[in-house]
């Protein structure tokens, strides 16, 4: 996705630095060239010798280097990359780049660029909710710096709150989103679930399943890396939210189906969701306890076909709808005949029998179902996966900008 791209990472100062090593690595695996520059407080947190193994690349970080200023120089550094990030992007830099104030050879840098800057933030919550902070993030995003993260939870002093900065995936997908000329899905809409529901019993239990939201979260991401606006109803899952995509988070299926039905209309909808088939007819509010008459008789009844109901409508039904079949037997049998059943385009059927790793992995083996063919991919990351289905959507939405899908059918046909 970034094959050929030229990147300038500038590295602060910050217990967050160490993401910076697994930011360069993803890069690299995208195909991007990377160099990159390290405050001196950087490196009391990471050492260069890390950073040059990874990034293949001479590390910079001397202003007054009589070397590397005849062999480079921080114009050439920043007028010779496609884009400037700033991962992690400290208080103290920020303050620097929103005063222009150039003391060292990363904010002499950025003071020098023509080029588009991404920060990411990390620091402490007061920090990051100082007025000071704000009023510098304030100025910088007036002059077009791009921003993702930071995100809320437990940081390194002990405290929570915002301030964490954002994982490598989320930075490279954001990335993308900055340099990717493709955006063939620029001014379509996109719904995808994610994740498991879970239904409650009692207050304090539920009925759900092993879903991690991997497989879905990655395809929102490579949805809106085309381009796409997209709406991500995923139930509750470890996940970080994708740059660029918008999360609904909800719980039980019920919840799942009105979220979707209230993204619509969308041009195409990726139900990636393991939606729980049934619920308890009627939930305690109290928790249900022993009484030493055996365990209670609990009355399920089913759950919404959410990717049946989005299927079958009639007025704002998605030109592209994609179910999800996970099987532990007869994956593609059962696949073909849910499709029909559920009134589909598409589905994407995988078999998450115990010991395949599905369920919580990184990997996928997948079969792309369609009215007439399937494709048999090869196991992938869930990433490529996300990437490669991505690439089929644009190609059934956008036919002439790209080569048509396997199949010939036009989405929605029929419906």
């Amino acid at each position: 996705m970034l094959q050929g791209r030229r990147i300038l990472l500038i590295i602060s100062g910050g217990i967050a630095a160490y993401k910076s090593l697994e930011l360069i690595r993803r890069l690299r695996d995208q195909g991007a060239a990377v160099r990159c520059v390290m405050t001196e407080a950087a490196r009391q947190f990471i050492t260069p010798l890390s950073v040059a193994s990874l990034s293949e690349d001479k590390v910079y970080g001397d202003l007054w280097s009589l070397t590397d200023e005849s062999e480079m120089g921080h114009i050439r550094l920043s007028r010779e990359a496609d884009l400037l990030v700033v991962a992690p992007a400290t208080a103290d830099l920020i303050a620097r780049m929103s005063a222009g104030i150039a003391d060292d050879l990363a904010a002499t840098t950025l003071l020098a660029s023509d080029k588009p800057v991404l920060i990411a933030p990390a620091m402490n919550a007061m920090m990051w909710a100082h007025p000071a902070t704000q009023a510098n993030l304030a100025v910088l995003a007036s002059r077009g710096v791009g921003r993702i993260g930071p995100a809320a939870g437990d940081l390194a002093c002990g405290e929570v709150g915002f301030g964490r900065m954002s994982e490598p995936a989320e930075i490279v997908a954001e990335i993308a989103r900055f340099l990717v000329k493709n955006q063939r899905l620029s001014g379509r809409r996109a719904l995808v679930t994610s994740g498991p529901t879970r239904e409650p019993i009692d207050p304090v239990r539920y009925i759900s399943n092993h879903s991690s939201g991997k497989q879905g979260h990655a395809i929102a991401a490579a949805l809106a890396a085309l381009g796409a606006e997209t709406v991500l109803v995923s139930g509750p899952t470890s996940e970080p939210t994708p740059a660029g995509v918008k999360l609904i988070g909800i719980e039980t299926a019920a919840e799942m189906l009105s979220a979707s039905e209230a993204a619509l209309p969308v041009d195409v909808a990726v139900m990636a969701a393991a939606v729980s088939d049934w619920r308890v007819a009627s939930s305690s509010t109290q928790k249900l306890k022993k009484n030493g008459k055996g365990p209670p008789n609990l009355r399920l009844v089913e759950n919404p076909d959410i990717l049946a109901s989005i299927a079958g409508r009639s007025n704002d039904r998605p030109a592209l709808v994609i179910g999800f079949a996970a099987e532990t037997e007869n994956v593609v049998a059962n696949a073909r005949a849910k499709r029909k059943r559920k009134g589909c385009d598409w589905i994407v059927a995988n078999d998450v029998s115990p010991g395949t790793g599905t369920f919580g992995g990184e990997r996928n083996t997948v079969h792309l179902v369609h009215a007439d063919t399937v494709e048999d991919w090869p196991a992938m990351s869930k990433r490529d996966v996300a990437e490669r289905l991505a690439e089929r959507i644009a190609a059934a939405l956008v036919p002439d900008t790209a080569a048509a899908p396997a199949s010939p059918r036009v989405p929605g046909a029929g419906h």
